[in-house]
Order: structure tokens, then C-alpha cells, then sequence
């Protein structure tokens, strides 16, 4: 049986840039589907789902990065980020935001493939192991379910956590007392001159911990990377429903 291409929604609104995309995509067998502008991606995607959205985040409509948020609220495509931006400070945000990675114009041809084969290589791998036995962690009074990024504090407050502080803390859930480089905490990425946005993400991550007691969960290891201090207890999920059902 022969299976359907891998689509690919390009939002861009230069005309020679999107014809240029789509004929370096579709020279290496990706199907792809040109939009606009912000508005025309939000319809095509209540009609279709597409692997993977590269949006430009300067669109006429729309700011990029609210677009993606909607993006990431309707779908779970893949989500590359195209800017002319210079800031260090946007690419960052998109990150943060949930983009899987960013490229920067001009760009060549083969890193734009390289780079969105690197992100659905990514996504179709198999996940870790709670992925398909559900569990939450348990670490120093926290709680946290990987299956809705939703993180507990100590005195029972919840927070839903952004998709790339929630990808941050189960790497640093899955190894506890380890230290751990940027380049590791960066996952598949590939390392680049934007490697310190990933200390962007754990300052955020750090004030996410924050239970008022000043307890150090993260730390830095100077020269080294960071380290999640905290030992980590893995909650089954069906063994607990199992037992609640037959009480």
C-alpha cells in the first residue's frame, strides 16, 4: 500500500521565497501547500492536518508567534520557525512557545530540508517509557504529569507548563543527579550560536519551582551544564486506577 507524502504547509507571504520552498520540498518528494497569510493557514487547518507548518513570522495578518500559539492549540504538527529577525530574543521566544526549531534568512535549500527532516525524525521516534506506561513524577513535593504538562506545586497549586518548559523538565526528570550539557538539554537540535536560549528556559523553569522555601532543584554547575538535584519517584498511573477500582 502506497502511502500519502509527507505535507507540508509553508505560511509565507513572499511569493519567491514560498515558490522557492516549495520546489526545493517537493524536489525531495514532500507535498506542500502554500498560505498567504495567517488567515489562510487557520482555515486550511480546520479541513487538514499537515505534518509540519513552516511559518514566517512576518506575516501581513498576523504576528508569527501568535500564530503558532494557535497552531499548537489546534494541531500537532511539526512547527518551523522562518525569520529575518535578528533579535536573539524573538528566536527564543519561539522557542519557548512550543517551535520544534527556527531557521534564519537567508537560508540554503538543503538546510531547510535537513531541518525539517531533523524535526519529523524527531517526532516519529518512540518516546520514553511513560509515554506508553502513563505515570506522573513525584520530586521533592512536586508533582508532574507528562501526559498534560501539568505541574503541581507543593501546596496544591497547579500550572499548565509551555511545551518546551514541559520537554526541559522531563529531560531533568529522567536524569536526576546527573549533570547535564547544553547541548544534551537542547535534545535532537543541533547545537548553534543560539545555545544560550536553553539558559532562557531553565530560568524559566527555575521560577516555575519556585514554592516560596528557596529549595534549589536546578543548579548550575558552572562550566559543566545544570543539574536536577532532586530525587524522582514514578507514580503508575494504571496500577493507581487499578487499585482505586477495586476498593
Amino acid at each position: 500500500m502506497k502511502t500519502a507524502p509527507t505535507l507540508i504547509f509553508i505560511v509565507e507571504d513572499d511569493p519567491d521565497v514560498a515558490h522557492t520552498m516549495e520546489l526545493t520540498l517537493q524536489s525531495f518528494s514532500f507535498a506542500t501547500q502554500w498560505c498567504r497569510n495567517a488567515a489562510e493557514l487557520m482555515r486550511r487547518l480546520r479541513a487538514q492536518t499537515p505534518d509540519l507548518c513552516v511559518i514566517d513570522l512576518g506575516l501581513p495578518d498576523m504576528d508569527g508567534m501568535t500564530l503558532m500559539q494557535h497552531v499548537r492549540g489546534v494541531s500537532d504538527c511539526g512547527v518551523l520557525i522562518v525569520t529575518g529577525r535578528a533579535h536573539v530574543s524573538d528566536r527564543v521566544m519561539g522557542l519557548e512557545l512550543g517551535a520544534d526549531d527556527y531557521m534564519v534568512k537567508p537560508f540554503e535549500a538543503r538546510e531547510l530540508v535537513a531541518r525539517i527532516r531533523s524535526i519529523l525524525r524527531r517526532r516519529q521516534s518512540p518516546g520514553p517509557a511513560w509515554q506508553s506506561n502513563p505515570a506522573i513524577a513525584e520530586f521533592s513535593d512536586w508533582r508532574f504529569n507528562p501526559a498534560n504538562n501539568t505541574l503541581v506545586s507543593p501546596n496544591g497549586k497547579e500550572q499548565v507548563l509551555s511545551a518546551a518548559e514541559a520537554d526541559l523538565l522531563r529531560i531533568f526528570l529522567s536524569n536526576p543527579n546527573r549533570i547535564l550539557q547544553r547541548e544534551q538539554l537542547l535534545g535532537h537540535r543541533e547545537p548553534n550560536s543560539l545555545d544560550r536560549s536553553i539558559d532562557a528556559r531553565v530560568s524559566r523553569l527555575r521560577r516555575k519551582l519556585d514554592d516560596g522555601h528557596g529549595r534549589e532543584i536546578i543548579k548550575t554547575v558552572y562550566g559543566a551544564g545544570y543539574l536536577f538535584l532532586s530525587p524522582v519517584h514514578w507514580l503508575n498511573v494504571r496500577n493507581q486506577q487499578g487499585e482505586g477500582d477495586g476498593q
